[in-house]
């Protein structure tokens, strides 16, 4: 039975985030403490990063899969290679989320050659993601899709604001990329959405959708479709009427608590547990 000492424990672990550790310990706290969340993973052995890093990226195509956030050959997820960091993992043009497996994904360097795999690469995702991957060493993970809601809050061409609690994970934590010119295929299109990213979490992009990051397959993941749903939030609120935001004050510390890295990997986990089990096919 857990005690109201050991669930206080868990709140301020997922509040101020946790540090990563290995597997065994990760397996001997559970065994532990079975209330307590697991620990976000860590390895010593590089291949063996590389091997989860793409297992998770498969899994989470299957997730924007079902949640219907396909758009025709719109979309691209990328996940930083552990080998060599300036190369990235990504989907092939023209596969539909719902279908990549592991072996499916192909690998691209910072020309935007195809290094491993027989796939084409999307011009859109090597323009976008090698610039954000360059400026950003801590990124592990983009993603960026034509997300309903995504891609009509861009037309406001505005940022979100602190309405709700799940909104406050991204407060003074997001960029806005105020411009639109094409589809972007521009490698100096790709610095300019890097630098309107900053040091945040995520960027909207006018006229376009939305792209998000992480230093984990699951927070970058999370944090898409926590945006994409934030975005429908406020667009419902706006459409009733006068919108109430929450405090400067409250907004920061309830960012402190629900944005952090370790809360969005955290809040990942049932998304894709739920999501291999339904399909198992996409470790292969």
């Amino acid at each position: 039975m857990t005690t109201s000492a050991e669930a206080s424990a868990v709140i301020d672990r997922l509040a101020l985030g946790a540090e990563f550790g290995s597997a065994a310990e990760a397996s001997a706290q559970d065994a532990a403490a079975p209330f307590m969340p697991a620990m976000m993973p860590k390895f010593d052995d590089p291949v063996a990063e590389q091997l989860h890093r793409k297992q998770r990226l498969a899994i989470a195509f299957r997730v924007l899969g079902d949640l219907g956030y396909d758009e025709g050959v719109a979309g691209h997820f990328t996940v930083r290679d552990t080998l060599e960091p300036d190369t990235f993992w990504v989907n092939p043009l023209g596969q539909d989320f719902s279908m990549v497996r592991v072996r499916d994904l192909i690998r691209v360097d910072h020309t935007g050659r195809v290094v491993e795999g027989r796939a084409p690469v999307n011009a859109a995702a090597f323009a976008i993601h090698s610039q954000i991957h360059a400026a950003r060493p801590d990124i592990i993970a983009a993603v960026h899709t034509h997300s309903l809601h995504g891609k009509s809050f861009s037309i406001l061409g505005q940022k979100l604001l602190p309405l709700t609690q799940d909104a406050c994970a991204f407060y003074e934590d997001h960029g806005l990329f105020d411009d639109y010119t094409g589809v972007v295929l521009d490698l100096e299109e790709g610095k300019r959405i890097g630098e309107a990213l900053g040091s945040g979490k995520a960027v909207i992009l006018r006229n376009h959708g939305l792209l998000t990051v992480g230093q984990t397959v699951e927070s970058a993941m999370w944090w898409f479709t926590a945006m994409d749903r934030s975005c429908h939030a406020q667009l419902l609120a706006m459409a009733a009427g006068k919108v109430v935001e929450i405090s400067p004050e409250n907004a920061r510390a309830t960012s402190e608590q629900v944005g952090n890295e370790f809360g969005g990997w955290f809040s990942g986990q049932p998304l894709f547990a739920r999501t291999l089990r339904r399909h198992p096919d996409c470790l292969d």
